[in-house]
């Protein structure tokens, strides 16, 4: 072990692998902050790169470009009120209310410290706990993934907006999306109406762009006399002081923990990943807190509760991948895909097969994190610079940006055209005071909970298994909790506005 151990220092430690792991990060953060480029497709271009290095330096290249990404979500989506990825949709809760009020520094300086210290807490746990909690993972069947889902599909309905009927319609709406295109099983088209557009299905990330990008930049040139201005509310407020930033979130001990132990969970689950855990997050502190109302208003809690939280995944994903071989998302089984290429066994021995290189994975989430919190610190102002840009510039290069990243996914013209008609339909959506973000979180688990829902019934055809099996069970009375506990939250709130008036 020590032989081991000392080996993986000697490599990780050498010049070439700080570069390139440096180089990962940079590419990470910035392709996770554009709008469209998500963590995997920066993943998936990184690949071929990793081809000629040794094992350990292309895996620690890549794992440095993950943890870029988690972090690098936070700075669209607090800066312009986009998430860059998926798993950073609950940042814009609170976040981007927080950089309109004149704390843009504040926001990103939150979201990064509490990416910092989510990635070490996973990594930590992955270090510690990956047997145990891997096996626990790999005893879930198709019946408690789509459980999971569901409860995630509540949770997301509960958190957001003024009705949660209307966050329900939303999620509805989203899974009905993501049933478009080919059965994932019988390979047949579905609800295509004949439109050869929707032969292909619509692609979550087109979903994702239209409805948070483009919706969002229409509804900022609605005023053409703030076209020339920039974000920035209030100018004087554009510093921002890091290291108070961070006691600010070591002050929320309670906070951080369980964003981050949350996130580390729901990444060991194979196919939950950080979208859930950043959303699961955010509504436990919100449960937690003994001001609810103000989330969403622009609070700390709230940064902190998303970005722990799906940073966290990044440490817990990896524990069912060196464990037994599964991989806990798409960035993970990307991973795989690059340990096979260099001829590593993945699976329940690689541990014992390969040590060093297991061993260079650990100490390279905590190299990488350190390197992500380096860089954005130091590159933040210019960052905070974006605030500034006039309306009238960041605009069209914002949306230039969305189309690339919707074309880049699968090279079809067609996904342009319904870039622009889920745009259309966001705004539309936004201007009812709809919310958007149960839609999106269902267009993106949709095909899972499909997928797993036929395979459960394939396995067996009685239905009552949903509710017999205890895990399944837990996560279905959860699910109903948090519809209940929210209506009775909203009743509340409706008979105090009342007693006021």
């Amino acid at each position: 072990m020590t032989d081991a151990l000392l080996s993986s220092v000697e490599q990780l430690f050498s010049l070439a692998t700080l570069v390139s792991m440096m180089i990962g990060v940079m590419a990470g953060v910035v392709a996770a902050a554009i709008p469209g480029f998500t963590i995997t497709m920066a993943i998936v271009l990184t690949l071929p790169v990793t081809f000629t290095m040794p094992p350990l330096q292309g895996v620690a290249t890549m794992l440095a470009v993950y943890v870029g990404g988690g972090s690098g979500g936070l700075i669209s989506a607090a800066l312009l009120g986009i998430p860059g990825t998926p798993s950073a949709v609950a940042t814009t809760f609170d976040a981007y209310p927080m950089a309109r009020k004149g704390e843009p520094g504040r926001a990103l300086a939150l979201g990064i410290w509490a990416s910092f210290f989510g990635a070490l807490i996973s990594a930590v746990v992955l270090i510690v706990a990956a047997p145990p909690l891997a096996m626990i993972a790999v005893k879930l069947g198709p019946w408690e993934y789509f459980s999971l889902i569901l409860f995630a599909v509540t949770v997301v309905a509960s958190l957001v907006g003024k009705s949660i009927l209307k966050g329900l319609m939303m999620s509805l709406l989203g899974l009905f999306i993501a049933t478009v295109g080919q059965d994932p099983m019988m390979g047949v088209p579905r609800f295509t109406f004949g439109i050869d557009v929707l032969a292909a299905g619509i692609p979550f990330l087109v979903v994702l762009i239209g409805i948070f990008a483009v919706s969002q930049l229409a509804s900022e040139v609605e005023n053409p006399a703030e076209l020339h201005q920039g974000q920035a509310l209030v100018s004087g407020k554009m510093h921002f002081r890091p290291f108070a930033v961070m006691r600010e979130v070591l002050g929320r001990p309670g906070n951080l923990l369980r964003s981050s132990m949350l996130g580390v969970v729901i990444g060991a689950v194979p196919g939950a990943g950080g979208s859930i855990a950043n959303l699961i997050a955010y509504d436990q502190a919100k449960r937690a807190s003994k001001t609810p109302e103000l989330f969403g208003t622009g609070i700390a809690d709230g940064v902190v509760a998303s970005e722990s939280g799906n940073s966290a995944t990044a440490g817990g994903g990896l524990i069912p991948m060196i464990a037994l071989g599964i991989p806990g998302s798409a960035v993970d089984a990307v991973l795989m895909a690059a340990l096979m290429v260099q001829g590593v066994s993945v699976g329940p021995r690689l541990i014992m097969d390969n040590a060093d290189l297991v061993y260079g994975m650990f100490l390279a989430m905590f190299v990488a994190a350190g390197m992500v919190l380096a860089f954005c610190l130091i590159s933040m102002r210019w960052f905070l610079r974006i605030t500034e840009i006039p309306k009238s510039i960041i605009v069209p290069v914002v949306l230039v940006c969305c189309a690339v990243g919707a074309l880049a996914l699968n090279n079809r013209v067609t996904d342009l055209y319904l870039l622009t008609g889920v745009g259309l339909v966001g705004y539309l959506l936004a201007k009812l005071d709809y919310p958007l973000a149960p839609l999106v979180l269902g267009v993106i688990l949709g095909p899972i909970a499909e997928t797993n829902l036929r395979r459960a019934l394939m396995a067996d055809e009685d239905w009552t298994l949903f509710f017999t099996r205890p895990i399944s069970a837990a996560l279905l009375l959860l699910a109903v909790l948090s519809v209940v506990f929210t209506v009775r939250r909203l009743l509340q709130q409706r008979a105090g506005v009342r007693a006021s008036t």
